[in-house]
C-alpha cells in the first residue's frame, strides 16, 4: 500500500456561498443525490481521491489514486468474464475496474471506477478547425468502434447508446494524471465550503491522443433473442425501435452510420431530434424517406406506421457537401449500409470493417 497523500487545507481561493457553482446550477439539482466528497478522503481504505473532473445530474467524477500496488487488470462484468479472452476489442471497450458503495448523509451511494480517459470526441472537435473531424481522422476512429462493437455483439452484449459522448480518447502517456495529482497539492481547486458538503471546481482533463474507447455500457442489454422497449437517444433513435417493433445489435450499427455523419458533417443526419409524439415520429419519418428511400412492405408489415409529414426535398447526396468524387460515393455508400430500413439487412460489425471506405487507403 502506498501512503495516502497530504493535501492543502488552506490557502485556495474561498467562493462565495450565496451563489450557484457546478452541479448547482443543474436546474433538477438535489443535494440528496451527490456524496459530499473531499479531496484527500481514502474510500474503501484503497482509493484517494485526487481532485474532481466533473458532474452530471446525479453524481460528481473524481481523479482517484489506487493505493494498492497491483498488476492493472480490468475487472469486467460476470458475462463479459465468461467469453473467451483474446478478442482484440476488449480493450476497447471502457469496462468498470471496481465498485463499491457508501454510505452518505443522506443514504447509499454507488461509486463505479473506471480506468482514466481523455475527453469524449466531441470535445476534441473543438479544438480542430472546422469543429469537425476530417475524413483521415474519422476513419481510424470508426474502425476502434467496430473492432469494440464487434467484440461486445459476439458476447451477446448489445451497447444501445453509442454516440459521440461515449466515444473518449485513451490516455496513452499516464504521466498527466501525476501532473494533475501535482498542480491540486500545489493550487488547489477553488471550492464552496458549506455548511455540510463542499463543491469543488472541476479540473479540466488536458487533451490525449491514445486510441479511442468506447464508453458508458450503463445502458447494454445482455442478449442473444430479439428485444422490446425503447432505447438510444431520440436524435440516434433506429425505425424499429421508434415504430415498437422487436430489435437486435443492429441498433448499433444504425447509431455507427449517424455518429460518422454527426462527427463529418457538422451536424445531425435527421434535424427532427424530439420523438415525443406521433407527429414528431412522422416528421422524422418524412426525413428518413427523403435521404433512404420508401421504406420495404416488409417492415411496414411488422410496424405501427402512422401517416406521414410532408416529405422533404433532399438527398444524401445533396446534404453531403465535404466530399468529392469517388470518397463522396464511397461514404455515402457506407452509410447506406448502416442506415438500412430492416435490421437483418445491415452489415455486421464485422462486415462493415471491410467495407471499402472505412478501409480506405490504409489497407
Amino acid at each position: 500500500m502506498s501512503r495516502p497523500r497530504v493535501f492543502q487545507t488552506s490557502g485556495f481561493d474561498i467562493l462565495d456561498p450565496s451563489k450557484t457553482f457546478e452541479e448547482k446550477t443543474l436546474p433538477d439539482y438535489l443535494k440528496e443525490r451527490y456524496y459530499p466528497v473531499h479531496i484527500g478522503k481514502v474510500f474503501k481504505s484503497q482509493y484517494q481521491v485526487v481532485t474532481k473532473l466533473g458532474f452530471g445530474s446525479s453524481s460528481t467524477i473524481w481523479l482517484c489514486r489506487d493505493l494498492l500496488r497491483r498488476i492493472p487488470e480490468i475487472e469486467i462484468s460476470k458475462h463479459l468474464k465468461t467469453f473467451p479472452s483474446g478478442h482484440v476489442g476488449e480493450k476497447y471497450v471502457r469496462l468498470v475496474v471496481d465498485s463499491f458503495v457508501i454510505t452518505g448523509p443522506h443514504g447509499v451511494h454507488p461509486c463505479l471506477l473506471y480506468q482514466p480517459a481523455g475527453a469524449d470526441i466531441r470535445d476534441y472537435m473543438h479544438s480542430l478547425e472546422g469543429d469537425t473531424l476530417p475524413e483521415n481522422l474519422l476513419r481510424p476512429t470508426l474502425r476502434f468502434v467496430l473492432v469494440a462493437l464487434d467484440y461486445l455483439h459476439k458476447a451477446s452484449v448489445i451497447h444501445t447508446d453509442v454516440q459521440p459522448n461515449n466515444i473518449l480518447l485513451g490516455i496513452d502517456d499516464e504521466s498527466i494524471l501525476a501532473e494533475m495529482e501535482e498542480d491540486e497539492v500545489a493550487n488547489p481547486a477553488p471550492r464552496k465550503q458549506l455548511s455540510d458538503h463542499t463543491i469543488y471546481a472541476t479540473r479540466a482533463m488536458p487533451l490525449t491522443s491514445g486510441e479511442p474507447l468506447l464508453a458508458d455500457i450503463g445502458e447494454a442489454r445482455i442478449a442473444e433473442e430479439k428485444q422490446t422497449g425503447r432505447i438510444m437517444p431520440g436524435v440516434y433513435r433506429a425505425p424499429e425501435v421508434m415504430m415498437g417493433m422487436d430489435w437486435d445489435n443492429k441498433v448499433d450499427i444504425w447509431a455507427l452510420g449517424q455518429m460518422a455523419w454527426t462527427l463529418f458533417e457538422q451536424g445531425h443526419l435527421f434535424r427532427n431530434r424530439t420523438l415525443d409524439n406521433d407527429s414528431e415520429h412522422a416528421q422524422r419519418f418524412a426525413e428518413m424517406i427523403s435521404l433512404l428511400g420508401p421504406p420495404p412492405v416488409e417492415f411496414l408489415r411488422q410496424s405501427n406506421w402512422k401517416g406521414l409529414a410532408e416529405i422533404p426535398n433532399q438527398s444524401l447526396e445533396s446534404r453531403e457537401s465535404r466530399l468529392e468524387s469517388e470518397n463522396k460515393v464511397l461514404f455515402l455508400q457506407f452509410l447506406r449500409k448502416t442506415l438500412r430500413w430492416l435490421p437483418e439487412e445491415r452489415p455486421t460489425a464485422e462486415e462493415l470493417f471491410a467495407d471499402e471506405w472505412v478501409r480506405g487507403e490504409d489497407y
